[in-house]
């Protein structure tokens, strides 16, 4: 085994990256970095049926997009590739041939129909589970029951055919997990695990084992899921003669609704379930790949925020829990916040103008645009929220929050306003700046012996038409005099 830490993240590509995949490839990344390993990229593209057009250069686009570039993998060529499974089916046949040699696998040529009909006709006879396994294997065809004469004359007539892992009936398969300790399985729960399939592809087992020996992986880090295809894994070491990596699983990501975060699940609860989604709605790369960070695993102090180099800094499996990781959306949103407002105004520029452009907003100055994006960057969540929330800064709402409307718009309202227009008038453009627009307010306030929501709520929804934003006296006088006057104007008039 190499001396060198080297960890592979094997993504299938049958569709696109989910958010858990990019925490096992982050988790993967970090530990190759803290100690100066390589951190490879394996596509495990054996599953034809399966297969989803752009779904590998969406995993590669995800990994670029999160700042986890591969150091070997499709494009970036190693000693070791080709990285693609499916480029790799003659290396998986001479293994699964010497394990056909050893007795340690075996030819079937069951069809589905015989193996439906073992399984109904042992269901009838009080197993509940029935599996191909070391007690079936004996009634069933393959080259443990038929001659070896027949076995040949199968195999050159093109006879349909897979290949079986012989699992011995009555074993202990126990391992150090690199998170869990020790775990120990028994082989009499193990059924004999399809190797080769009848398309002549490698199953994800052997085409993992072989790949992750000839890559020289000294570190098996992935998702609880594939615990239970350990001992199937280990027993093919065993009968390959080769010494297993050492192996992580890392926790589940639950629900916050309870049981794991599938599809289904994100969905109703309004989680992003792929990177790709992530991406289009502009989250901060770093805010996601922080939170994923702590998503069953802790640094061991109070310390929430880590840039990449202070992860790897700080990052060990001894402080990866071993129970599930509840996804907590508002904790994701509370890390998105962070890393926009740490962003000047000159950076988010280009992204404003960009989601303009999307939803045809008309262009604006760029001055004008960097003073709107200072002030709402306070009431940001996402860079998509300066277009999509912050629409009056660039046109005039013709339309006014019903809600907001029957709360804030009395009786009185059109005469406050009113004489806080006239009041404004009076100002120069100069003057016309957020702290003398407040004064005016104060003094019609003062005069009327009124609280400050009597015209701050008014005003807010005459102007954004909305009740809600950021500081109301600094978005005024940003808009401008003859913009907020043709606004109130307007707004007396409708409402």
């Amino acid at each position: 085994m190499s001396d060198t830490v080297r960890v592979r993240f094997a993504p299938s590509p049958t569709g696109m990256l989910h958010v858990g995949g990019l925490r096992t490839a982050l988790y993967n990344y970090l530990y190759a970095k803290q100690h100066n390993g390589v951190f490879v990229l394996r596509i495990e593209d054996t599953d034809q049926a399966r297969f989803v057009e752009g779904a590998e250069q969406d995993i590669i686009n995800a990994l670029r997009w999160a700042g986890m570039d591969f150091d070997e993998g499709p494009g970036k060529e190693g000693d070791v590739g080709p990285y693609h499974q499916s480029k790799r089916s003659e290396i998986y046949k001479k293994y699964a041939e010497q394990l056909i040699e050893q007795d340690n696998a075996y030819y079937a040529f069951d069809t589905t129909e015989d193996i439906e009909e073992m399984r109904e006709r042992l269901k009838k006879s009080g197993n509940p589970s029935p599996k191909y396994d070391a007690i079936t294997r004996m009634s069933m065809k393959n080259s443990l029951t038929l001659s070896k004469e027949e076995v040949e004359e199968r195999l050159s007539s093109g006879e349909s055919y897979v290949v079986r892992l012989k699992v011995p009936r009555r074993e202990t398969v126990r391992f150090e997990d690199e998170i869990r300790g020790f775990v120990s399985f028994e082989t009499q729960g193990l059924d004999d695990q399809v190797l080769v399939k009848s398309d002549g592809l490698p199953t994800y087992h052997m085409a993992n084992v072989v790949d992750d020996h000839l890559m020289n992986i000294t570190h098996v880090i992935r998702g609880e899921e594939w615990l239970s295809s350990a001992p199937k894994h280990l027993l093919l070491y065993k009968y390959l003669g080769w010494e297993a990596p050492k192996m992580a699983h890392l926790p589940l990501i639950m629900s916050p609704s309870g049981g794991k975060l599938s599809k289904r699940k994100a969905e109703s609860e309004g989680i992003p379930v792929n990177v790709k989604d992530y991406i289009a709605q502009q989250f901060e790369p770093h805010a996601l790949v922080n939170f994923l960070a702590f998503l069953g695993w802790s640094p061991g102090n109070d310390k929430e925020l880590f840039d990449m180099q202070e992860l790897v800094d700080a990052f060990s499996l001894e402080r990866v829990s071993k129970s599930g990781a509840i996804f907590n959306f508002k904790k994701l949103m509370w890390y998105n916040e962070h890393y926009l407002r740490e962003k000047s105004a000159e950076e988010l520029l280009p992204r404003v103008k960009s989601r303009m452009d999307e939803n045809g907003v008309p262009g604006v100055d760029d001055e004008y645009l960097k003073e709107v994006i200072e002030l709402f960057k306070e009431r940001a969540s996402k860079v998509t929220d300066f277009v999509d929330e912050g629409m009056y800064f660039f046109e005039t709402p013709t339309e006014f929050d019903e809600k907001t409307a029957k709360k804030a718009w009395k009786e009185q309202t059109p005469e406050i306003l009113g004489k806080f227009k006239d009041d404004i008038a009076e100002l120069s453009d100069d003057e016309f700046t957020g702290p003398n627009v407040k004064e005016k307010a104060k003094a019609i306030l003062d005069e009327k012996g009124l609280g400050f929501g009597k015209l701050a709520q008014p005003l807010r929804l005459a102007v954004s038409g909305i009740g809600y934003g950021p500081d109301l006296f600094s978005m005024v006088a940003l808009l401008g005099k003859d913009e907020v006057i043709k606004r109130l104007e307007f707004a007396i008039e409708t409402l």
